[in-house]
C-alpha cells in the first residue's frame, strides 16, 4: 500500500503546533506495513545543511495558475530514524522568504494563493515521481484543496482514478474560507466543485467543506472531538455538514512519540530519570528551572505551568480573570508561548508586577522540556481542544495535568479521585472552576503519597502511536480494499 502525507509542517523539519508532531510520528509506526511519501513546502526556516535536505535533478517545474506562472523546485531527505522519504516543495514567492510557518499578517488572498498552489504542486510531482498512491492522507485546510483537485481536475485522470482520500481535522475552527474568485486562481472547475454539496458555504469558498464532502473518510483526532464538533457549540458552522457525512467521520486518538520525548534520554534536562526516580530527578530539574525564571525554590511550594499557543481557543481568558486569585496561591506559575499581542502583554505584565507568576514570550524547545520536567503540574483550561499533545507530553514528563474536560483532553485525563487518575478536570468554562480544580491539585500535593502515586500513574500511561497507527491501518485498508 502507498500513502501520501500532505502537510503545512513536519516535525522536525519545521513545527508550529501539534500538526508537524503527528505527520512526524504517525509514518514512523506505518512504515513497516506501507510504502510512505510525506510532502510539506519548503520554508524558509527549514535548516537544508542540518538535515542533509538535497534538490533532486531535474526538479524545476512551472505550473500556471489564473495567468501567473510560478516556478517550483523538489528538495528530499529521509525522516530521521526511518527510510521514509520526506519532499520539500521550494517556491521563492511563497514559501522560502519567511522565516515562520504561518507568517504573520498576511494578505489573506495570498495565504490562499500559497497553500493552492502547494497542493498542486504534490498532486504533479506525486505524478512526476509516479509515486501512484492508494491512499492521499490530507491535513487541514491548508491542504484540503487535494480532495477537491482529485474530485474536479484529476477526476479522469488515469493516474489518480484508484486513489482513495483521507482528511484529517486538527483544529476545525481554521477552514480557509475565501471568495468564489479564489477558484479562478486555482484553476479549479467551478461547475463541479462550487456548490452546496462541494466547498461553497454561505456564498464563500471554503476549502474545509469541500475536502469533508470529497473525501472517503474524515479524521477527527480524538473520539470525544468527533462527537463534539456534530454539535452546535463546537460545530464552527460546520456541524451540519459533519452530521451528513457521519457514516464516514471517525475519531482517532492522537499519540505522541516516546522516542522523542523521554525523559530519561531528554538532554534538555539537568538530571534525567524514569518511573522509578522521578522524584529525585524532577527535584532537581525544579530548582534549575526556578533558577532560570528568578523563583525562590521551595520543596513543598509546587509549580504549575502552561505551554501553549496565546489564542482564545486556549482558554486564557480564564487566566485573566482569576490573575488576583492566582497571585495569592501558595503555588508558583510559569508561563510560556506566544499569540495573540493583548495575551502576550497580559502575561508581560503579570510577570514584572507578581511574586509568582513568571512568563516567556515566544517558544524555546529546550526551555520547553524543562519545564515539562520541572513543573508539578501543568495547566490547561482550553475552551476546545481537538486533541492536545501538550498534557499527553506533561505526564510523560510527571507533570500532572489540570485541564477543562473537552476534546483529548476528556479523552487521555482521568481525573482525581478514581483510580489510576493522572491529572484533575473541570467542566464548565469558567474562571472560579477552573481555581477549584487548582486547589484540589494544592491540596493532593501536600499528600505525597497519593501524589507521587498520580506521577506514577501519568508516566505509565501509554500515549505512544502503536496504538492509533493500527486504526488509522484499519482505515486505509478500508477504504482501499488492500492489505
Amino acid at each position: 500500500m502507498k500513502i501520501l502525507f500532505a502537510s503545512a509542517e513536519v516535525a522536525p523539519f519545521s513545527k508550529a503546533g501539534g500538526l508537524a508532531d503527528v505527520v512526524g510520528s504517525l509514518p514512523k509506526q506505518l512504515e513497516k506495513n506501507a510504502e510512505i511519501a510525506i510532502f510539506t513546502p519548503l520554508h524558509g526556516c527549514i535548516d537544508k545543511e542540518k538535515f542533509s535536505i538535497k534538490e533532486l535533478e531535474n526538479s524545476e517545474m512551472w505550473i500556471t495558475f489564473g495567468s501567473q506562472p510560478q516556478k517550483f523546485n523538489l528538495y528530499k531527505t529521509k525522516l530521521p530514524g526511518t527510510n521514509i522519504n520526506v519532499f520539500f516543495i521550494k517556491n521563492d514567492w511563497y514559501f522560502t522568504p519567511f522565516k515562520e510557518v504561518y507568517p504573520k499578517y498576511l494578505d489573506p488572498m495570498y495565504e490562499h494563493e500559497r497553500y493552492i498552489s502547494f497542493s498542486l504542486a504534490v498532486m504533479e510531482y506525486a505524478k512526476a515521481l509516479n509515486f501512484r498512491a492508494d491512499v492521499i492522507h490530507a491535513n487541514d485546510w491548508h491542504t484540503a484543496m487535494i480532495p477537491l483537485y482529485l474530485h474536479s481536475n484529476y477526476k479522469f485522470d488515469d493516474f489518480w482514478k484508484n486513489t482513495k482520500c483521507v482528511f484529517e481535522i486538527h483544529n476545525l475552527a481554521y477552514q480557509g474560507i475565501w471568495f468564489e474568485g479564489v477558484l479562478d486562481f486555482a484553476n479549479m472547475r467551478k461547475d463541479i466543485v462550487y456548490n452546496q454539496w462541494g466547498c461553497e458555504h454561505y456564498n464563500r469558498v471554503n476549502w474545509m467543506k469541500g475536502a469533508i464532502n470529497y473525501s472517503d473518510r474524515v479524521v477527527a483526532v480524538s473520539p470525544t472531538y468527533s462527537r463534539e464538533i456534530l454539535t452546535g457549540e463546537y460545530g464552527e458552522n460546520m456541524d451540519y455538514t459533519l452530521r451528513g457525512i457521519q457514516n464516514k467521520l471517525r475519531g482517532i486518538l492522537n499519540g505522541i512519540d516516546y522516542t522523542v520525548f523521554d525523559p530519561a534520554k531528554d538532554r534538555a534536562l539537568v538530571e534525567n530519570y524514569d518511573v522509578t526516580t522521578f522524584e529525585e530527578g524532577k527535584e532537581e530539574n525544579k530548582k534549575a528551572l526556578c533558577k532560570y525564571f528568578g523563583l525562590k525554590y521551595n520543596p513543598d511550594r509546587p509549580i504549575i505551568a502552561l505551554i501553549s499557543r496565546l489564542v482564545g481557543q486556549k482558554g486564557i481568558d480564564l487566566i485573566r480573570d482569576m490573575q488576583h486569585e492566582l497571585q495569592h496561591l501558595n503555588a508558583d506559575f510559569i508561563f510560556l508561548g506566544s499569540g495573540d499581542k493583548d495575551y502576550e502583554n497580559l502575561f508581560i505584565w503579570l510577570s514584572n508586577n507578581t511574586s509568582n507568576i513568571r512568563t516567556y514570550v515566544g517558544y524555546d524547545a529546550k526551555l520547553a522540556n524543562l519545564i515539562y520536567a520541572g513543573s508539578d503540574f501543568f495547566l490547561m483550561p482550553s475552551k476546545f481542544e481537538p486533541c492536545g499533545l501538550s498534557q499527553l507530553i506533561a505526564m510523560r514528563y510527571g507533570s500532572l495535568p489540570i485541564v477543562r474536560a473537552t476534546g483529548g483532553l476528556e479523552d487521555t485525563v482521568t481525573g482525581y479521585p478514581l483510580d489510576n487518575s493522572n491529572g484533575f478536570k473541570f467542566w464548565a468554562y469558567n474562571g472560579w472552576d477552573m481555581f477549584n480544580a487548582i486547589k484540589c491539585a494544592l491540596y493532593v500535593y501536600t499528600d505525597k503519597y497519593v501524589f507521587n502515586a498520580m506521577r506514577k500513574s501519568a508516566m505509565q500511561a501509554d500515549f505512544s502511536w502503536k496504538r492509533s497507527a493500527n486504526e488509522y491501518l484499519n482505515m486505509y485498508r478500508e477504504i482501499t480494499g488492500l492489505k
